[in-house]
């Protein structure tokens, strides 16, 4: 008799431990759950961080400088313009490239003797070298020949390997640099980067 009357309560009580037990299950399966999904999503984010980060790095340095070209004429040295290029190889831990564009008349062979132009290249050489040489920065000179200042360039060019190049814009064809013409072909020819520096002018009233 009290057996019989026991055993609905104990019935009664193993549901409900049955259903406790079950809700607790499902409580730590749904925790686990949403443990694992936000573990994803914080991995998916860091690495999407992470990865902007890096492309951000990559494309704000760029490519390495290595050798810097810095071509001149014998009428004139530009100051500001060797100071910037020997500024720029030293912070690039490049090595600067001046090249003495020699230009030869039309009336002469290309390949013809020049020892007036071989005294004045040598000695503007051995300036910049020294100047280099002071600011620590490798110095790696050359002379090219050409009837212009455009064919000397292009020589230059189709032999040697640069990454950057510092050149002299003279004011209104006037100064120490390269004319406004020359510039502009540089600009549609020279490979790598190009940097043109101008002498500062007077300002207009």
């Amino acid at each position: 008799m009290i057996a019989a009357l026991v055993a609905p309560v104990v019935r009664l009580v193993l549901g409900i431990v049955a259903t406790l037990a079950l809700g607790i299950v499902a409580t730590l399966a749904l925790g686990i759950v949403v443990a694992l999904a936000v573990g994803i999503a914080l991995g998916t984010v860091a690495a999407l961080a992470l990865e902007r980060r890096c492309r951000g790095r990559a494309l704000s340095r760029g490519a390495p400088v290595h050798r810097i070209a810095f071509p001149f004429t014998g009428e004139g040295l530009s100051e500001p313009a060797l100071v910037a290029a020997l500024r720029l190889a030293r912070a690039e831990g490049a090595t600067l490239m001046p090249v003495y564009l020699a230009l030869v008349p039309m009336r002469l062979s290309v390949e013809v003797p020049l020892p007036s132009e071989a005294v004045q290249a040598t000695a503007l050489l051995e300036a910049i070298e020294q100047r280099a040489l002071r600011a620590q920065v490798p110095v790696d000179s050359r002379i090219e020949r050409g009837r212009t200042v455009r064919h000397a360039m292009r020589e230059m060019m189709e032999h040697e390997h640069f990454e950057r190049m510092v050149v002299a814009a003279g004011a209104n064809g006037l100064g120490d640099g390269f004319s406004a013409e020359d510039v502009a072909w540089l600009v549609q020819h020279a490979p790598g980067e190009l940097i043109a520096l101008r002498p500062a002018q007077p300002a207009t009233p």
